[in-house]
């Protein structure tokens, strides 16, 4: 199981937003670079990015930072937020970006996100972003009449190298992750889901690990708040 410290960037901060509320905004570090290096050096294996500014923008707006880090760390690094275009997700690539998150083009354009797989084999992942069991879109501030699976289900076999599933409700809120509703998305399709949103502590790594199903966990505010060793979520995930 893989453990993927988030940085969240809003106006090149490092944040963490209250259930996705841009106003609703903590601010963790204003050198993303030197806290990618910080997760680089406890050992952690991948990077978990999020374009904030990006994601509502339909646009990069954080390229400064993601570029920074990028020059920084030697580990692999998933970016999500404002990537609507093949030719903003070759960009990416070419940056040095090891795999892109795509969420609200997998809701409104799922036929460019099979493409974006058959052009970047291994490089897509697809962010499913859940409220109440249904898909949020735009920085998760457009509701779809899409369900959860029915989402994930599109994409069985369009090469898609993960799902991200966020419970929005959860998320930035230190109540726990929803292991339970990953893992369930996780029995629908063959693709790897990793779990986001809620982690508050060792507890929650080990929930996870436990469903045996999930291939890892993203998790941020725990960490900023000390709620949660990393070091220690990084051996359990090892065993």
């Amino acid at each position: 199981m893989t453990v993927y410290p988030a940085i969240d960037l809003k106006d090149g901060n490092c944040v963490r937003l209250f259930k996705g509320d841009m106003d609703a905004v903590t601010v963790f570090s204003d050198n993303p670079a030197a806290q990618a290096k910080e997760f680089e050096d406890a050992g952690c294996t991948w990077l978990h990015l999020v374009d904030l500014n990006g994601a509502f923008a339909g646009a990069p707006v954080n390229a400064a930072a993601v570029e920074a880090i990028l020059k920084t760390v030697k580990i692999p690094v998933q970016l999500g937020g404002g990537i609507r275009d093949i030719a903003t997700m070759e960009r990416w690539l070419e940056a040095g970006i090891s795999r892109l998150i795509l969420g609200t083009l997998a809701v409104k354009n799922p036929d460019l996100v099979k493409e974006a797989c058959r052009l970047f084999p291994g490089k897509i992942a697809v962010g499913i972003d859940a409220k109440g069991g249904m898909v949020a879109v735009e920085g998760w501030a457009e509701a779809s009449e899409l369900e959860v699976g029915e989402l994930a289900r599109k994409f069985e076999d369009a090469g898609v190298a993960a799902i991200i599933h966020t419970d929005i409700d959860r998320d930035g809120t230190l109540t726990g992750v929803n292991a339970e509703a990953s893992s369930a998305l996780a029995n629908l399709v063959s693709i790897p889901v990793i779990a986001s949103g809620g982690v508050k502590d060792i507890d929650d790594i080990k929930r996870v690990k436990a469903a045996a199903n999930l291939e890892g966990v993203v998790t941020g505010r725990a960490i900023y708040d000390g709620r949660l060793d990393l070091k220690a979520a990084l051996e359990l995930a090892k065993c």
